[in-house]
């Protein structure tokens, strides 16, 4: 199988890391598209064997899976001042957030589009990736797209294309609110005289330990949360602070909005 990267970014190169690590292309049968010539140096540094190139450069993409991994806002100018023409056969798989399949369609002219929608931790092959596919596309097909998804962590098939919103809202941008939450807990011990390596160790260690416990337990999350928070406890005041900050609607409304600039990418 050949593959090209059109955007190699961070999402785009984490990929292409994994479908090397697992043997399911071989480097020179690689492709790295880029904007310019700038990011030539690092990238041909991390793929030496593959072939780099910009976007005014290719004139030919001789590829069986073209993944599109520029920004959304890019792809409109992008799809219009591609060189190359798409083959009939070659495949397209999408992972830019909000851009509807039926766009992405339109704007390349051709119909056999996956879209997708994967998360940071893929950079660890610890990702998730919610995807769905045009009509037209072959079960052998997207077992094909489902194998290269899953080298970059877990993958899960949407029937309902209009769910992938909520997916990029869930789990794409997912691990950031995780990062400000543990942000917040790190200051929270520096402000009390913790060292702030300690403090990072801490909270780490505490995150891990109750995603393990979250993993490993038959307990519902409130059955959890009772567990840690005796009454008249350490535990029940920072709750009791959250909850008359409606820290839980915070939360849940900023995820939402999430979602809605998703739909709003799709102009």
């Amino acid at each position: 199988m050949k593959i090209a990267i059109l955007g190699a970014g961070n999402m785009g190169l984490s990929f292409s890391k994994s479908f090397l690590k697992y043997e399911l292309i071989k480097p020179e049968n690689l492709y790295l598209i880029t904007r310019n010539q700038s990011k030539f140096s690092k990238i041909s540094e991390e793929f030496p064997k593959s072939n780099i190139s910009t976007f005014d450069d290719v004139e030919e993409l001789d590829a069986d899976l073209i993944i599109i991994a520029v920004k959304p806002q890019d792809f409109k100018h992008v799809a219009e001042n591609f060189r190359f023409k798409l083959k009939e056969n070659q495949m397209v798989l999408s992972i830019m957030a909000g851009i509807k399949i039926e766009k992405i369609q339109k704007l390349l002219n051709h119909p056999l589009v996956v879209r997708a929608m994967p998360n940071s931790p893929t950079l660890l092959g610890m990702g998730i990736t919610g995807y769905t596919s045009a009509e037209g596309i072959s079960f052998s097909q997207l077992i094909n797209i489902e194998r290269l998804l899953n080298s970059t962590g877990r993958s899960v098939y949407l029937e309902n294309e209009e769910l992938l919103d909520g997916v990029t809202a869930l789990s794409g941008s997912g691990p950031a609110y995780f990062y400000y939450i543990v942000d917040a807990m790190i200051k929270a011990g520096i402000e009390m005289g913790i060292d702030e390596n300690l403090s990072k160790l801490f909270v780490n260690q505490t995150m891990l330990g109750a995603y393990h416990l979250i993993n490993n337990s038959d307990k519902s999350l409130e059955e959890l949360i009772k567990d840690v928070a005796s009454k008249g406890g350490t535990t029940e005041a920072a709750l009791k602070t959250f909850n008359e900050n409606n820290l839980m609607e915070i939360m849940k409304n900023g995820i939402l909005n999430a979602e809605k600039r998703a739909k709003e990418l799709n102009g």
